[in-house]
Parts: structure tokens; sequence; C-alpha cells
């Protein structure tokens, strides 16, 4: 694809259109090969699939803006928020669908604010999150002019309560813990975390973006897992996004509150001016339909059995690639992950094992595998997709690191040989 300065006098053939933009996209994430690690949960089912390029196809050119206006539409949205309120613990109606993790927690954050200038009478609040927290607390802190403070974690790379309960002032409105970070795959201390801001009078936001479709059936599947959702007490806010572990195409995500008078805060209703009533539940005025369906049609195709039956796949992935990875000397994995995201780096003080982690990143890049390369290591958040692909990354993996033992140069991607390192899930 040529790049274009302007727009074209003539417009191009449809054809020729459509063969040009495949030809483009052939440098472009291949998410189906199993050899990529974020981005897309590739959920290697070919039936679904299809089933989301048809109901796609349906409502590609409808506007959510107007919830009357499709009534289908409507309901759908409705499920979905009431679907994730059963599945989380709280009322059906105190949840909006939202486009993605960002918007869910810019909401949650901005319902935060407006919460703490109301009823605590802080005139310019702020949050408290762990330093793994997910850039998009910072982000939405930015954007609504507050403060966010990061508190560096305990050893074993979760929320240390007590360095939090140490830096709660007078500003302080929300604390933050996620289930699990990004970075790690842990889940922090939740409990003692929402207790400390009941203690408090604070709001508690868990940030379930990663684990919200997946944590309520990694217990089924023999795994521990620590208390998270709104069953713990002091929890008053949680986002979960349903095009990760729920595997809808992007983007689909819900934000959900225990008490719908936080869920009032993020409304926003205006009739001064001429044209009618405008009204939004959320940031975003036009909303694109095909999520919406998609996200639906995809919780309702799966149920609770079918995503058991992932979850399953990606247990047995996670534990083949840890395997691979314990196979390997001189290489770990970064603190013992409670769910399917973890981190491997090569073993000792960082100054030696960062050289030789990414040499073996580089050698593992050149071998086609679309790793995340992040400060400390590499990064891999396990799909169904990957279950096929453990006994080819374990050899690969073991070549990576022979090679870069002995300065070997890299062999050649076929594709473009880069990390996603900057696009954290």
């Amino acid at each position: 694809m040529e790049p274009l300065v302007a727009l074209p006098n003539a417009g191009f053939d449809a054809a020729e259109l459509l063969q040009n933009i495949t030809e483009g996209r052939s440098g472009d994430l291949d998410w189906q090969s199993g050899r990529a690690f974020s981005l897309v949960y590739n959920a290697a089912d070919p039936t679904l699939e299809a089933l989301q390029h048809d109901v796609a196809g349906l409502f590609l050119h409808d506007n959510a803006l107007n919830p009357m206006a499709y009534p289908s539409l409507r309901q759908m949205e409705v499920d979905l928020v009431a679907m994730s309120a059963d599945l989380l613990g709280t009322d059906s109606r105190s949840g909006a669908l939202t486009s993605g993790g960002t918007e869910s927690i810019f909401c949650a954050v901005q319902a935060a604010r407006d919460h703490a200038r109301a009823e605590l009478g802080i005139a310019e609040p702020s949050i408290l999150l762990p330093s793994t927290a997910h850039p998009a607390f910072t982000k939405a802190a930015k954007y609504l002019d507050i403060e966010a403070h990061r508190v560096p974690v305990r050893n074993d790379g979760r929320a240390d309560v007590a360095a939090t309960e140490a830096a709660i002032d007078e500003t302080t409105a929300l604390l933050v813990g996620s289930a699990p970070c990004y970075p790690y795959g842990l889940i922090d201390p939740v409990t003692e975390l929402a207790a400390l801001a009941s203690a408090r009078g604070l709001l508690c936001h868990v940030d379930a973006c990663l684990g919200g479709w997946l944590l309520p059936f990694w217990s089924d599947l023999g795994e521990e897992v620590a208390p998270w959702t709104f069953a713990v007490d002091g929890v008053t806010s949680l986002s979960a996004d349903i095009h990760k572990y729920g595997y809808a195409y992007k983007g689909a995500s819900v934000v959900l509150y225990r008490d719908r008078a936080l869920l009032k805060r993020q409304f926003f209703s205006f009739d001064d001016w001429p044209g009618g009533f405008y009204g939004s539940a959320t940031p975003a005025g036009t909303r694109p339909a095909p999520p919406i369906v998609g996200a639906w049609a995809t919780l309702v195709h799966l149920g609770r059995e079918g995503l058991v039956a992932k979850a399953r796949l990606v247990h047995e992935a996670t534990k083949g690639f840890l395997a691979a990875i314990d196979a390997v000397e001189g290489f770990e994995v970064v603190h013992d992950p409670d769910m399917s995201v973890f981190m491997f780096a090569a073993s000792g003080a960082p100054e030696q094992r960062v050289p030789v982690t990414r040499a073996v990143a580089d050698q593992l890049l050149g071998r086609g595998w679309k790793i995340d390369v992040q400060q400390e290591g590499i990064h891999l958040m396990m799909s169904p997709g990957h279950v096929d692909v453990v006994d080819d990354f374990a050899a690969d993996l073991h070549a990576s690191v022979a090679a870069a033992r002995n300065n070997a140069p890299s062999p050649s991607d076929p594709g473009h040989r880069q990390s996603y390192a900057s696009r954290a899930n």
C-alpha cells in the first residue's frame, strides 16, 4: 500500500482496492498462527469466528447512540451487563458496556472523582494504585485532571497494603487492585485493599479487565484463586473486558458498580441547545453496533460450558509454556503467575539478565514469535490457540538460548521483526 498525502481524485476500483489492502496486510500481526501473545485472544474456533463475521455484517452500519432506535441492540446491551453482573456478583442494573478496558477504567475513575467531590468534600481528589497497575489509570487521571500516585509493590510483585495505607492522605478517593496485573499475571490482595478502603470511607476499584472472564472458571480447573469480585466487602467498582477471555472481537468491556448511585455519576444528559435531548451512559456518543452484537453472540454461543472449555485449553497451554521455560537452564519465570499471563527472563541480577534476555528475545523474534519485550523480561499471554504450539515454542526457546549464548546472529523473521512491548494487552 502506497502512502496517501491527499484524497485521490478518482476513487479506486473496489476489487483493486481490496487486493491492495489484502497485500498491505501481509506484514501485520498474524494472530491466528499461535505465535502472537497480545492484542488478540485467539479462541481457535472457526465456528465462533464465522458467527462473529456474520453478526458484524448484520449490524455494520448501525449506531448505538440512540438505544431507542435499536431495541434489539438495547436488549443485547442490557443482557451483557446482566450476564457480567451475575458472574461477578453485583446488581444487573449497576453497570455499563464500554469500548474496552481503558474506557471502563476511565468511567470508574471519573465516578470516584465526582463521588469524592460530592460525598467526601475533596475538591482535588487523587487515586492510589500499585506500580503494576495498568497505565489506563494514569491516563484517566491526566484527562480528568486529578493526581494518580503509584505505590511500590511487595517483593512478590503484589500490591503492598501497608505501603498503600501509609500513602493515603486527605486527597485520596480511590484505591486500586488488579486481578491480575498485566506484567506478572498476579492477583493483588483485594480483600485487604478493599477493607482498607472501606475503613477509611474510600472507594476500591478492581481492574479485572484481563482476568474478569477467565478467573471465574480458573478454580473449576483446580487452581486456587484469591478473592477479587464483589463478593469481597469494600469492592465498589470493577472492570472486565469481554474482548479478552470472553473471546468477543474488539471492543467490548463492562464497568460494574456495587451501588447504582455510583454508575449514575458517569451519566450525561443535556438539552440546553436547539438540537433536542442528548444523553449517554459512557463518554462515547456514537457507538458502533458490531461490538455489542458480537459480544452478545459470543457469550450466548459459548455459554458457561464453552468458556470453561476455553479456559481448560488456556490452562493446558499455560502449563506447557511454563514447563518449557522451566526446562531451560538459566531462565526463570518472574513471579509465579496466578493466571495465564507471565514474564520470564534470564536468572541473575538485572544488569546481568537484561542483556541475555534481550538477546534471546531477538532470537525468538527472528524465528517468528511475536513476543512482547518488557523492561524486565519476555512477556507471554496464553490463548486457546497456543495449545498446538507448545512443542514448537520449547524447541525454538532452547535453540534461541543456545544461539544467544554463542552470540549467533538472529535468524530472519518472515514478517515485521519487532516487539509489541509498548502495547499492553
